[in-house]
């Protein structure tokens, strides 16, 4: 095995390579071992690990990987597509909601997210889901200045933010 750089595609050996992340940056500590910043490469995560930690994954196992958890992907949209229509349907048969005056079907959804990377799958997903919504990525730090105008411009039936979870393991909380 190399050296881990910028760049490559690792799993953490101390939780059996279970998410494969992209190094980020390495951080060299005085007088301590460096750590590498990861930001996963599929799943919305982000950690830092020591080297010593780290195995650079081969390029059939991230295939492999990649495929598989795509796969997963399209079965769930595909089965939140089947409910959710189920669902609109009885409700509408019901009286519990009505059809939107705007000629939207499901109402309209505002998603702000912060990754690029992530906004644009969550782009594919709505698309596939057949729903109304505007993705906008907005940096985290500059959110909470413009989510007030863009609720007043877009007038959404749902706001989403994603971005802003985090675990916390010193303090077993997230």
């Amino acid at each position: 095995m190399g050296k881990i750089k910028k760049g490559d595609i690792v799993g953490r050996k101390s939780y059996g390579k279970d998410i494969l992340f992209k190094v980020e940056k390495i951080l060299k500590r005085k007088n301590e071992e460096p750590i590498a910043i990861l930001k996963g490469l599929i799943i919305r995560i982000e950690a830092d690990a020591t080297l010593d930690d780290l195995v650079v994954m081969e390029t059939k196992q991230i295939q492999t990987n990649m495929r598989s958890l795509e796969d997963r992907l399209e079965n769930k949209i595909k089965n939140c597509a089947v409910l959710s229509k189920q669902t609109a349907s009885s409700f509408f048969k019901r009286g519990f909601l009505r059809r939107e005056t705007r000629g939207e079907e499901n109402g309209v959804i505002l998603h702000l997210d912060g990754d690029k990377r992530y906004s644009d799958k969550s782009v594919k997903c709505y698309k596939q889901l057949n729903l109304n919504a505007i993705v906008r990525n907005v940096p985290e730090n500059k959110q909470e200045y413009v989510v007030y105008d863009l609720l007043n411009r877009y007038k959404p039936d749902v706001l989403v933010i994603t971005g802003h979870d985090r675990y916390d393991k010193k303090w077993n909380r997230f």
